[in-house]
């Protein structure tokens, strides 16, 4: 044995061993386990099993079959997913861009009540999904809200419709209030990105002469390249697993005529039941096994893939 080998001998005997960070996580592992772990488990296992002639057995992918296959079943679920895609294309070309010109102003360093302007913008992020959703459905009721009279106020009320009752704009105006209420979070985020780009960078572009917009372009941008791809990736997953909002503005039937019907409020209506309709925990668990697997898809092609093309671009 050299002397290498037995410094690291001596080494190892004398570390200290860390239960203390073991007795701390624990706690924390067993409520996650219980909360989250346990409940994804077992709604995996329940959506291949359903009733057979007044038994619960095992049916594979039967449930599936059906979801898919079944005409009823399959208009209401790609209803429901398509919604949901333009749920998150309208997030993602509205939301997160104004989010991240947002940031870019707040962080000129002349600036004056930049800390004012982040705490109102970010404040809506803070209230309650109910009051939102009440408050906005009062500002855009034909009858008694206030946005006709202000629309009146500059001349603009020939523009005005009841857009939470049409089937064709429903799922733009619950879209746009979930972009009013959550577009703090962008903004936060990539406002925290662009502070910790090091001063001897911009100090750097300055006196190459890039100023400005050119310098946030050109310089700042490709620096926060991974802080919008998470915002991009928590965007796709909290918009697949949105159900609150348009539960509190639309109901659970998500009208009207299902056109804000998002895979958030079929599960509930096909877990829970809705009224005279009873619940199916099995097709319910189809449903959000469907769920997590495009979910779990969209996060691995993040992972996998346009992560390291970023970094690589970065570096």
């Amino acid at each position: 044995m050299n002397k290498r080998e037995i410094m690291m001998d001596v080494g190892e005997l004398k570390r200290p061993r860390r239960w203390h960070i073991l007795v701390f996580l624990t706690p924390a592992l067993l409520i996650y386990t219980a909360v989250m772990i346990l409940p994804l488990i077992e709604t995996l296992r329940q959506s291949f099993f359903n009733t057979v002639d007044g038994e619960y057995a095992f049916v594979g992918l039967g449930n599936f079959n059906v979801l898919f296959g079944d005409p009823r079943w399959a208009a209401d679920f790609w209803n429901a997913l398509r919604n949901n895609v333009v749920f998150f294309l309208i997030h993602m070309a509205v939301q997160n861009p104004i989010g991240i010109a947002l940031a870019a102003m707040l962080s000129v360093p002349k600036l004056r009540f930049s800390a004012f302007y982040r705490t109102a913008i970010f404040l809506p992020t803070l209230l309650s999904f109910v009051i939102v959703g009440f408050i906005w459905k009062l500002i855009l009721s034909p009858i008694w809200g206030v946005a006709p009279h202000l629309m009146d106020l500059v001349g603009l009320k020939w523009l005005f419709a009841p857009w939470l009752g049409r089937p064709d704009s429903a799922l733009i105006a619950v879209s746009l209030i979930s972009v009013w209420q959550y577009i703090g979070i962008p903004m936060m985020l990539i406002y925290a990105a662009l502070l910790n780009i090091p001063d001897e960078v911009i100090e750097a572009a300055e006196l190459d002469g890039v100023t400005g917009w050119s310098q946030f372009w050109k310089i700042k941008l490709p620096l926060i390249l991974p802080a919008i791809g998470i915002v991009s990736i928590l965007t796709f997953v909290g918009n697949f697993n949105a159900f609150d909002l348009i539960y509190t503005v639309q109901g659970a039937l998500a009208g009207p005529n299902g056109s804000t019907d998002i895979l958030g409020t079929l599960l509930y209506r096909t877990f829970f039941g809705f009224q005279l309709q009873l619940g199916d925990r099995s097709m319910g668990a189809t449903i959000a096994t469907v769920m997590f697997l495009i979910i779990l898809a969209g996060v691995s092609l993040y992972l996998f893939v346009i992560q390291r093309r970023m970094r690589r671009y970065q570096f």
